[in-house]
C-alpha cells in the first residue's frame, strides 16, 4: 500500500482531490516502477488540482503532479535498474497518466533521466519544471549570442517558479539581472537571487502607442505574456531575444512586427515538456553546474501531499513564492 492524492469527480461533476491508499496494481502501464521521494508544485499543477483539471486532465479517477524524483524499483527496460534515481519532468505525465503526487509511479523509461550528479533528489524537485523550462531559456537566449556584459537582462515574473531560477541563472553566469515583480515585499528575496534590480510590475503592464522604445534590454525571460511582453519587444537591444516561457498575464500579444524588422529581435518559443533526451540531458547538465545550490535552497519550501489543494489554488493566484517541494512520504 502507498499513499497518493487521488482526484475524482462527484455527483456535480466538479473534481477534487484526497489522499487514499492505493497499491501497484492500480498503477498505470509502464516500463519503469519508482519510488517517489519528491514532487513540486509548476503552474500546471494548479490547473490540474482545479475542480475542472484546467482542462488538461482527461480521465478520473487521476494523480496530479507533473514532475517527480526518486529511486527505481522495478524496470522492464534495460536503461534502468533496481536502485537508479531518476527524474521525470514533462510529457504529459500528471495530466493525461498519472503522476507524481504518490509516493509509488510507474511511467515509460523514455521520459525518464538519470538523476544529475551533483544533485540529490530534493534538489531536482527544487529545480523541476520551472527551473528546466529557466535553463532552457537561458540556453535559448545564448544560443542566439547573449553574453554577460551585452546589457542588463530582464526577467519577468520574476519572483515566480521560473523566475527565481532565471534571475539566479543569469546572476550566476555573470549577467546584470532586472526583475519585473507586482509583489514589492520579495525585493529582498530577488536580490538575495543576484538581481542587480528590481522593476515594478506596473512600469510594464501597459501597451504604448510608440511600437519602439529606447533599446534597454539584451536579452529576456519572459513568464508574463499578454501586454507586457508586447511591450518588452519595443525594449531590446538590436538583435537581442526574448525567450517566452509563460502566459501568466495573458495568451494575447497586442504588438507589431516593428521591433523584428527594425532591430532584428528574436522572439524564442520555450517548452520543456516534449524536449528531446539530449536537450533533456543538456540542460540538466547545466542546472547542475552552473544553479548555485544555495541560492536554490534559498528558493524552496516545502509541503506534503495533504499541502497540494491549497498551493494549487495558491499558486493560480500568484501567491507562491519561488519553488515549493513536496515530500510525498512526509
Amino acid at each position: 500500500m502507498f499513499k497518493a492524492l487521488v482526484m475524482d469527480k462527484g455527483e456535480d461533476g466538479v473534481a477534487r482531490a484526497g489522499l487514499r491508499d492505493l497499491t501497484e496494481a492500480d498503477l498505470p502501464a509502464g516500463d519503469v516502477t519508482v519510488a517517489v521521494e519528491f514532487s513540486t508544485v509548476n503552474y500546471k499543477d494548479g490547473l490540474c488540482l482545479s475542480g475542472n483539471g484546467g482542462g488538461l486532465v482527461r480521465t478520473y479517477p487521476h494523480v496530479p503532479g507533473i514532475d517527480f524524483a526518486g529511486t527505481v524499483t522495478a524496470s522492464d527496460d534495460p536503461r534502468y535498474a533496481a536502485g537508479d534515481k531518476v527524474v521525470l519532468t514533462g510529457w504529459r505525465v500528471g495530466e493525461v497518466h498519472w503522476g507524481g503526487y504518490a509516493q509509488m509511479a510507474r511511467v515509460k523509461a523514455d521520459w525518464l533521466v538519470p538523476l544529475p550528479a551533483g544533485l540529490s533528489t530534493k534538489q531536482a524537485m527544487a529545480v523541476g519544471t520551472a527551473g528546466l523550462t529557466a535553463m532552457l531559456a537561458v540556453m535559448a537566449l545564448e544560443d542566439h549570442g547573449l553574453r554577460p556584459g551585452a546589457g542588463p537582462v530582464l526577467v519577468t515574473g520574476a519572483a515566480g517558479g521560473v523566475g527565481s531560477v532565471a534571475v539566479a541563472l543569469l546572476a550566476a553566469l555573470g549577467h546584470e539581472v532586472a526583475g519585473v515583480t507586482g509583489r514589492p515585499e520579495q525585493a529582498d528575496y530577488l536580490t538575495g537571487l543576484g538581481a542587480a534590480r528590481i522593476v515594478a510590475r506596473a512600469d510594464l503592464a501597459e501597451t504604448v502607442k510608440r511600437p519602439l522604445e529606447a533599446e534597454t534590454w539584451a536579452g529576456c525571460v519572459d513568464a508574463v505574456g499578454g501586454a507586457m511582453l508586447a511591450r518588452v519587444l519595443g525594449q531590446m537591444k538590436y538583435g537581442a531575444s526574448v525567450a517566452a516561457v509563460g502566459l501568466a498575464g495573458g495568451a494575447g500579444l497586442p504588438a507589431t512586427v516593428i521591433p523584428f524588422l527594425l532591430r532584428g529581435v528574436n522572439l524564442l518559443g520555450i517548452d520543456s515538456v516534449m524536449q528531446p533526451y539530449a536537450a533533456r540531458l543538456r540542460a540538466w547538465d547545466r542546472i547542475a553546474r552552473d544553479l548555485p545550490l544555495d541560492k536554490l535552497d534559498a528558493m524552496v519550501q516545502m509541503a506534503t501531499l495533504a499541502d497540494l489543494p491549497d498551493l494549487g489554488a495558491a499558486i493560480l493566484q500568484g501567491a507562491v513564492k519561488g519553488r515549493v517541494v513536496v515530500d510525498v512520504n512526509g
